[in-house]
């Protein structure tokens, strides 16, 4: 049986640096809240656990005082800095740059349209934590929209600046943006911002040529992963025997028939040694 992981996988520089911050704070304590999941996926998350991280939900960060609290790759809305300084909480800030920048950008962008009387629009999925810390920048009046349906929610005769969650699928975001430029009243502005990041949709062509190279991909992320879910609808269109997991006992025997050859992958919330796991596993078992 050929087993290969694909090296071109794992973490992208923004959980990496989140999860070296999270690793220096606990070598000299044995305690640090993290607000929210310090990365979308479970088995990395237990094992920082198991180091003293406590993730904590937004409704206990807003109770807690005097205090050390890690800020994911995904970043925070301002109300989030405002009640730490109030509380005396030191904060370990490791919002990824690729969406410092966003947030920068959003904002600015804001004050833009308040003038004009326009709207900021975000394409992503409502909740997530990115989209909460974006949508701080604007007060939270941002037009946030999942899917194509949700332009109903937008006024198209009112000026609009455009943007979308940094991990989605940038088809998806072209189709959305084409979509709205069509609709929206002749001559009212509109600027649509490229916020995809390259982290993610660089990854795209090296994956569609690693996923045609095996009998069987096996695309490690958690299931809460975003990029996850899209990097693995990529595997899919070019290998239909790709299968998503999350750990080695979601494998089943049956996905094994006739294969000769098995590409293991994940999302940029993947750890290396979780895909070395199941890369163990496969060669163990078959």
């Amino acid at each position: 049986m050929k087993v290969e992981i694909d090296i071109n996988s794992g973490f992208c520089f923004g959980v990496v640096n989140a999860i070296k911050a999270a690793e220096t704070e606990l070598e000299n304590s044995n305690k640090l809240y993290c607000l929210g999941d310090i990365v979308h996926n479970g088995k990395e998350v237990n094992r920082l656990e198991n180091m003293g991280l406590i993730s904590i939900s937004k409704k206990e960060f807003f109770s807690l005082r005097n205090c050390k609290v890690l800020i994911r790759a995904h970043g925070e809305p301002p109300e989030t800095y405002k009640y730490a300084k109030e509380n005396s909480i030191e904060l370990i800030d490791a919002t990824c740059p690729v969406v410092i920048t966003l947030q920068k950008k959003v904002k600015q962008s804001y004050n833009e349209q308040i003038e004009a009387n326009g709207q900021v629009v975000i394409f992503g999925k409502k909740g997530h934590a990115e989209i909460v810390g974006l949508a701080g920048q604007t007060n939270h009046d941002a037009i946030i929209i999942e899917k194509i349906e949700d332009i109903d929610k937008i006024n198209m005769n009112r000026p609009i600046s455009l943007y979308a969650q940094t991990t989605k699928r940038i088809e998806d975001y072209n189709k959305v943006a084409d979509l709205i430029s069509s609709k929206i009243k002749p001559g009212t502005p509109i600027k649509v911002k490229d916020s995809i990041c390259r982290q993610v949709s660089n990854r795209v062509p090296n994956l569609k040529i690693f996923a045609k190279k095996y009998d069987l991909i096996l695309f490690v992320a958690g299931r809460k992963s975003s990029n996850g879910q899209y990097l693995y609808t990529i595997c899919k269109e070019e290998n239909s025997n790709a299968q998503f997991i999350s750990e080695t006992n979601e494998i089943e025997n049956s996905w094994f028939g006739g294969v000769k050859s098995v590409g293991i992958c994940g999302a940029t919330s993947t750890p290396n040694w979780l895909m070395e796991e199941v890369a163990q596993w496969v060669n163990k078992n078959f």
